[in-house]
């Protein structure tokens, strides 16, 4: 899907659906975060997994409170600073934190220009992956973009992320069955975008 055919179907969603959709590729994105935060004794992970939950509660309507501004500071604590970290797994890592923070700008005031942030990290986290694990210097650019788009890493997230559209726009106000399905899809068995895991 372009960039302009996603902007477009994101700028017709409702409040809550633009909050479900940035919540479910959060969500996919987050098991970056989590290894990344154990791996080098960063950031609370744990923390920002209350705080993910809060937002499916608040989705889910589940009675749940939690004051979203509040957390906006404790989210960013948590986003890695690329100058003092140089290995590969800072990148994914920030990339999950900014969807996560986004995600909660949304939830306080209702952008769709933001969540097609959101979907354009997912997809620049896949294919800065792709491109550091697979392509290499004898690849022109073009050869590189053909590497990245063609990829099935690549298109297993353009799926997810038109599955998640299609989803959250099958109904005109959110119910528990739906945010709970929507979020198992995001959960993906516990592996990001990128295919990573933190379940040691």
């Amino acid at each position: 899907m372009s960039d302009q055919s996603m902007k477009t179907q994101l700028a017709e969603l409702q409040d809550w659906q633009l909050v479900a959709f940035s919540a479910a590729l959060s969500e996919r994105m987050f098991p970056n975060f989590a290894l990344f935060s154990r791996l080098v004794e960063f950031g609370n992970a744990q923390q920002l997994r209350q705080i993910l939950n809060g937002v499916w509660d608040k989705l889910g309507n589940t009675g749940a409170k939690m004051n979203f501004e509040v957390q906006l500071d404790k989210v960013e604590a948590n986003i890695p600073d690329l100058e003092e970290f140089s290995m590969y797994g800072a990148l994914p890592a920030n990339d999950a934190v900014v969807a996560l923070f986004s995600t909660l700008n949304i939830i306080l005031a209702a952008d769709p220009e933001e969540a097609a942030n959101v979907a354009n990290l997912s997809r620049e986290c896949v294919a800065s992956f792709i491109e550091i694990s697979e392509a290499d210097d004898q690849l022109s650019d073009e050869e590189v973009v053909r590497l990245i788009n063609t990829h099935e890493m690549m298109e297993q997230e353009e799926a997810f992320q038109e599955e998640v559209l299609e989803r959250v726009t099958s109904s005109k106000k959110p119910n528990k069955d739906l945010i709970a399905a929507l979020r198992e899809l995001a959960h993906n068995e516990g592996f990001s975008n990128i295919g990573i895991t933190d379940s040691e």
